[in-house]
């Protein structure tokens, strides 16, 4: 069984369109859907976003790490997949999940493309299809066996920002067999036109560098707020 877990903080929005697409995906699957939302979400939210097949989960704290690990604890299923709520899944994106750990992978990630297809955010999404340095990121959503995940401990929930990386070094670390499915989940632009295409490459490069070098994740999320604009803000 898959478990799809969305960490979401103000994406009303975004799991409007999101979430009919996964219960249609999910439709005679084995397959689970739990949105975690941060403390600061209000129940409202459960209301305007009521689907069928989505289970609302309440954390008690902000932060993608505590909601997604809080997820985890809850989940039925031996699979888990994390899915930012501005990404949509593609065709395909169960089968080719379940295809990938058949083999000798425990854990995966997906290429994606821009939902904006300008020549300069071409660029950047070719290189989600290879291994590199920002293998990783949320948005080309891990998926990974449970077993896998519990013996990685999880999120650092002390990471407040970077904690997909933290946790793919870990990966790396212990050895865990991953792989890169070629078939393009769909991804927001939004952080792109809230600010420069310059602006937000130079960060990430800064900020993976940083993390990298051991910053602490305080330092790291006061250094990206100061770099992108605040009018952008994710789960």
């Amino acid at each position: 069984m898959i478990s799809i877990i969305i960490p979401a903080h103000n994406e009303i929005k975004n799991l409007k369109r999101l979430l009919p697409l996964l219960v249609n995906l999910c439709n005679n699957e084995e397959a689970e859907i739990i949105v975690a939302l941060s403390s600061e979400n209000s129940d409202e939210t459960k209301v305007v976003l009521n689907q069928e097949k989505v289970q609302f989960l309440k954390c008690l704290k902000k932060g993608r790490a505590v909601q997604m690990n809080s997820a985890a604890k809850i989940v039925k299923g031996d699979v888990l997949v994390f899915l930012h709520a501005d990404v949509l899944p593609p065709k395909y994106f169960l089968s080719n999940i379940r295809t990938a750990l058949k083999e000798v992978y425990e854990a995966g990630f997906f290429s994606y493309r821009f939902d904006n297809d300008s020549f300069l955010l071409r660029i950047n999404a070719f290189f989600t299809g290879k291994s590199g340095f920002f293998t990783g990121g949320g948005d080309q959503c891990l998926f990974i066996k449970k077993s896998t995940f519990d013996r990685l401990n999880g999120f650092d929930e002390n990471q407040c920002l970077m904690e997909d990386f933290e946790f793919f070094e870990r990966m790396k670390e212990n050895q865990i067999q991953y792989t890169i499915i070629q078939n393009d989940l769909i991804v927001s632009s939004r952080k792109y036109e809230c600010n420069s295409y310059l602006r937000v490459n130079l960060s990430n490069l800064v900020l993976v560098i940083l993390f990298k070098l051991g910053y602490p994740a305080k330092k790291l999320k006061s250094i990206h707020n100061k770099l992108i604009r605040s009018s952008y803000q994710k789960a």
